[in-house]
């Protein structure tokens, strides 16, 4: 078991540090371990097996996600199923987060809401300082997924749901002895996803003050200073504002390389390379992330 868990945590930082492609090897290996040693096990100690392998499954459909891959939505379902065996609500809702994602993604927005709502208010109801912070997250989700599917009002309930929980977290001195495998509850986090939920709103405009007082280093992990670039890459690119948005990629590629190898930056590089305005360093930024 002990083995097991090493092996997952070096797989998640593979993950939070952004090199996919070395995390691309862990999956298989990783699940395989799991799996087995599972089957292995009897009482508590197999449920304490199910979990890992249930984080094993989520980070399968992280890696999926991030390369827009049919293989998220099998392996969000078996990471719910594990860690409904697990009988950790902590490990559930990592799993429901992303298996909603999935459904978002799979054009089930209003579905992924109420599952990230429903599991958000379980995790609530337990005297647990990881299962509020794992709830907030959750509640952050929800608000971007809401947004998604053009649900305003219940985006921005949603989103100050989320601001609630985190200070709640916050006055608790929460300190986790291991990070979350989702991202974190702190309030920095929650204007990241201020951004988000209003680009995806349309009204990009309401998210500059949200990204103007972020200070990228105090995102606790690269892929989260990543999406970070993105997000904002996002809103200037909705805005119009053409050298902002290549601005926001080019701090994406200095953080984290892979990150705009990705299908949707490529998309967005492409919009920029043949836009009306001509930015300097385009053509090559292009060139360098395989966008033709």
């Amino acid at each position: 078991m002990q083995q097991l868990k090493a092996s997952l945590t070096s797989a998640r930082a593979q993950f939070t540090a952004a090199r996919y492609r070395q995390l691309g090897d862990f999956p298989p290996g990783l699940l395989g371990s799991a799996q087995a040693t599972r089957e292995a096990l009897s009482g508590r100690s197999r449920e304490e097996a199910h979990g890992c392998v249930a984080r094993a499954w989520v980070l399968a459909t992280e890696l999926a996600l991030k390369a827009h891959s049919d293989v998220a939505w099998p392996a969000a379902d078996r990471a719910l199923a594990a860690a409904q065996a697990s009988g950790d609500p902590v490990v559930h809702g990592e799993a429901a987060r992303v298996l909603a994602i999935t459904m978002r993604r799979s054009g089930r927005p209003a579905a992924a809401v109420d599952l990230l709502r429903r599991t958000a208010d379980s995790l609530s109801q337990d005297r647990n300082d990881v299962s509020w912070a794992v709830a907030a997250t959750l509640l952050m989700t929800s608000a971007y997924t809401a947004a998604c599917g053009q649900r305003r009002s219940d985006a921005l309930d949603l989103m100050s749901g989320a601001a609630d929980a985190v200070g709640r977290v916050i006055s608790a001195r929460f300190r986790p002895s291991t990070p979350l495998f989702t991202v974190d509850a702190t309030s920095t986090q929650v204007d990241l996803y201020w951004i988000g939920v209003h680009t995806a709103l349309g009204t990009p405009d309401e998210g500059v003050p949200y990204a103007a007082r972020i200070a990228p280093g105090q995102l606790p992990t690269t892929e989260r200073r990543a999406r970070y670039g993105t997000d904002c890459a996002r809103m200037w690119h909705h805005l119009g504002d053409h050298r902002k948005t290549f601005a926001s990629l080019r701090f994406t590629e200095q953080v984290a390389p892979e990150e705009v190898r990705r299908p949707a930056l490529r998309a967005l590089t492409a919009d920029l390379l043949y836009a009306p305005v001509t930015v300097a360093g385009v053509r090559e930024f292009a060139a360098r992330t395989g966008v033709s």
